[in-house]
């Protein structure tokens, strides 16, 4: 019996391991049998590496797996045009397909000129919409002089600008009154250019009517006409790069990254899929430098390559053009007479990239009498450098010639450049044609840079020039300079003159000290070509941009004991200078002020001098908000709600932030930061919208004064806003009208009150209001 007894226990036992051996782990897969009947499997599909992210069907038959055309197409796989519907993958060629069933993938992997060129590239800058709002501008420069007691005088340069999005309009002039001891001939009012200018941006042409100056080549001269100007204006896209940009290509075999150091600086950094890629990078220095691509997979394995390269902002891109057509009448006189116009005369010139090595320039100019043409070429030379040439012909009387040629080179560390121009003496051009002017029958110059041991040693220059008159005369100098950097921030620097074929030396010492905050210190010591010497001791410190003082204080030893002494003060409103300067008994004093008046959104604005652009910022009659330009502070708004920003860059986007933080919470702020571009001479109104708002927080109970239920909807019937009610019977609403009727949806009905909030300055807070479970109106 007691054996038949353990019987059981033993089976219990024996089955209890049998259930552990069973359970404590998962069968092995079973094999895939070739007569099996077809299933679907839901997978996403990733082609060397890159997946796809997209669940889609995938119908295993007999161990071989097919994917939908449509499918395959988007993910890069080449099909014929007549296939559709499932394809089998483990059938087309150069196509290895693997299943990963713990990822739930399909892996295919092709070869890596079936995957499209990645475009990447390290510029972030956009082309942006710039604005101009109608204003106008007066620009004033008053400043008076007197020389001891032989002669004194006052002048006023003065700008009036008229603005639209139809271009600018501008007048400038000076007015000047001699007081005593001085020559009056000179004085009244002069006027200098009156100009109207409109810029499309789309084609990047500028349009000028008007007192225009032409464009000119490095090997042409420009001159002043009344008449008209079209012309590229590459100024109105800051965002585009007129020089050949650099590019780099490679494949990736799975996905990763991939970034790049130029002169050992990371300029780039971006994300790889598999398959080919071409970086593209704006090079923003001038000459020769060095580029390291490093490529970085998914495991970490890093493939690094150095390419040395040379960039010439000489050029234009390939297939870029710049050109300038300017036509009108020779301006004569310009400076001393308000309009002195000679004859009808033209002159334009084209430019155009062939390719990223070479752009070729023509030109022409013509007036009665005079016709010139010419034509030249800027190219690279592999990366030794650019090389310039050029040859222009006139035909006035005579014919004449010009041939020019030039070679730069420029490094970190070392930059040379060259040029020679060679006329004969029959040779003209618009600039001096028709009046006593000449130009020079050969000019000749060399200069040469370079620091050869970095800072250790400095920078070292050298320059020679050799130029030979029209008459024949010749000139010839030669320089020697040398800067080093020393403690902190201060600097030594030597300048040494010499001309050639007369005796003497001209030169200059000068040790730089900059103090900080408080402005920087200067010792020079100075050699005329005839031996004498001088000492100057100066300091000085540059009145803040926000406002404040600055002053330049300077006594010589020598130099008849020359001394100076100026002060300045800038506020938001204009700029005050003034000062004294000379030897004992030959003193100059003089006081200048500067400033603009500009008229925008029917508010007149004091403020320094506006040069270009400006903005006026707009809170909507809210004053005292903080207002930042590129996260700079600038001030708070005047009591108008009104702050002028007079020195913004034309045509580029800068972030304008303004604080609301200290608004009363019934002020509604939709935006507080914009980004703007301002035309060129403009002006543009920025509104940062605020509204004024009437919040409702409302309490709501039962007639049991328990609070209503949160998830309670509750709606302002007037202005149709629907809320729904939160924790202890609260309910809030942004903005109610005066008069507010609300409705809360109640098992038993709508409860409605009608709610007058006439005359409340505060946050509103009403309540608590009675709602019963049956529908009723209540007035509070």
């Amino acid at each position: 019996m007691t054996r038949l007894a353990l019987l059981p226990g033993l089976l219990l036992w024996g089955c209890r391991d049998a259930a552990a051996q069973v359970y404590d782990s998962l069968p092995p897969p079973r094999a895939l049998q070739t007569n099996q009947s077809d299933y679907t499997l839901w997978l996403t599909l990733a082609v060397n590496g890159r997946n796809d992210n997209n669940v889609v069907p995938v119908i295993v038959h007999q161990g071989d797996y097919l994917v939908d055309a449509t499918v395959l197409r988007r993910n890069f796989i080449p099909l014929a045009a007549m296939l559709n519907g499932a394809q089998n993958v483990n059938a087309l060629a150069q196509v290895q397909v693997s299943y990963d069933s713990v990822h739930q993938i399909l892996q295919l992997k092709v070869p890596d000129s079936w995957l499209p060129s990645q475009q990447l590239t390290d510029s972030k800058a956009a082309a942006s919409i710039a604005l101009s709002s109608p204003g106008m501008l007066l620009n004033y420069d008053a400043w008076s002089v007197k020389n001891g007691e032989e002669s004194s005088y006052t002048a006023v340069w003065l700008e009036q600008r008229f603005f639209t999005g139809n271009g600018y309009l501008s007048n400038t002039g000076s007015w000047r009154q001699d007081w005593r001891g001085a020559d009056t001939s000179g004085q009244g009012y002069l006027r200098y250019d009156t100009t109207w200018k409109y810029s499309d941006v789309d084609r990047m042409v500028s349009y000028q009517l008007g007192d225009v100056v032409s464009n000119s080549l490095s090997w042409s001269n420009s001159v002043r006409l009344g008449g008209l100007r079209i012309s590229r204006s590459f100024a109105v896209r800051p965002d585009l790069v007129t020089y050949p940009l650099l590019n780099w290509s490679g494949t990736a075999a799975v996905p990763g990254s991939v970034d790049l150091f130029i002169n050992g600086y990371k300029t780039s950094s971006n994300s790889l899929n598999a398959g080919p890629w071409s970086l593209t990078s704006t090079p923003y220095i001038n000459g020769a430098g060095e580029a390291t691509v490093v490529t970085t997979d998914a495991l970490g394995r890093q493939v690094e390559t150095t390419i040395p390269f040379y960039v010439s902002n000489q050029l234009l891109r390939s297939g870029l053009s710049d050109f300038d057509f300017s036509a009108g009448a020779l301006r004569q006189n310009y400076g001393s007479r308000s309009a002195d116009y000679d004859a009808a005369a033209l002159s334009s010139f084209y430019r155009y990239g062939l390719n990223d090595h070479l752009t070729l320039a023509f030109e022409g100019e013509g007036r009665a009498g005079l016709v010139r043409v010419g034509a030249g070429a800027d190219m690279s030379v592999a990366r030794l450098g650019t090389l310039s040439l050029s040859a222009s012909q006139s035909q006035s009387d005579r014919s004449g010639q010009q041939y020019s040629l030039g070679y730069s080179w420029y490094s970190s560390r070392f930059s040379l450049n060259l040029s020679h121009v060679q006329r004969t003496a029959d040779f003209s051009d618009l600039s001096v044609y028709g009046t006593s002017a000449s130009l020079s029958q050969r000019s000749e110059q060399a200069t040469l840079s370079f620091a050869p041991f970095g800072s250790l040693i400095g920078t070292i220059g050298l320059g020679y020039f050799d130029i030979t008159a029209h008459d024949g005369t010749r000139t010839r100098l030669a320089n020697l300079s040398w800067s080093r950097g020393l403690w902190g921030s201060s600097s030594l620097h030597l300048a040494l003159n010499k001309t050639l074929g007369s005796s003497g030396v001209s030169g200059q010492l000068q040790l730089i000290i900059p103090l900080g905050q408080t402005g920087s210190m200067t010792a020079s010591s100075q050699r005329t070509s005839s031996g004498e010497l001088a000492q100057t001791l100066s300091y000085s410190r540059a009145a803040p941009a926000a406002g404040g003082f600055g002053w330049n204080l300077a006594a010589s030893q020598g130099n008849a004991g020359y001394r100076q002494a100026d002060l300045t003060w800038k506020t938001r409103y204009t700029v005050l200078s003034g000062g004294v300067y000379g030897s004992p008994g030959d003193r100059t004093s003089w006081f200048d002020a500067s400033g603009a008046l500009v008229w925008m959104d029917n508010s007149l604005f004091a403020s320094s001098k506006v040069n270009d652009a400006f903005i006026v910022v707009s809170t909507s009659g809210y004053r005292d908000i903080p207002v930042r330009y590129e996260n700079q502070l600038l001030g708070n708004t005047d009591r108008s709600g009104h702050l002028l920003v007079p020195w913004v860059s034309a045509w580029y986007p800068a972030k304008l932030t303004i604080d609301p933080l200290n608004l009363p919470a019934d002020i509604e702020t939709p935006v507080v930061e914009q980004r703007v571009a301002v035309r060129e001479a403009s002006g543009a109104l920025v509104t940062f919208p605020l509204h004024k708002t009437r919040p409702l927080l409302l309490t709501l109970v039962d007639s049991e004064h328990h609070a209503l239920p949160p998830g309670t909807l509750v709606t302002e019937t007037h202005s149709g806003q629907t809320a729904q009610m939160g924790y202890g019977g609260e309910v809030w609403f942004d903005n109610v009208p005066e008069q507010s009727d609300i409705a809360v949806s109640l098992p038993g009905g709508v409860c409605r009150h009608a709610i007058s909030l006439r005359g409340v300055q505060a946050q509103f807070k009403i309540g608590p209001l009675i709602c019963p479970s049956s529908t009723q109106e209540t007035q509070p």
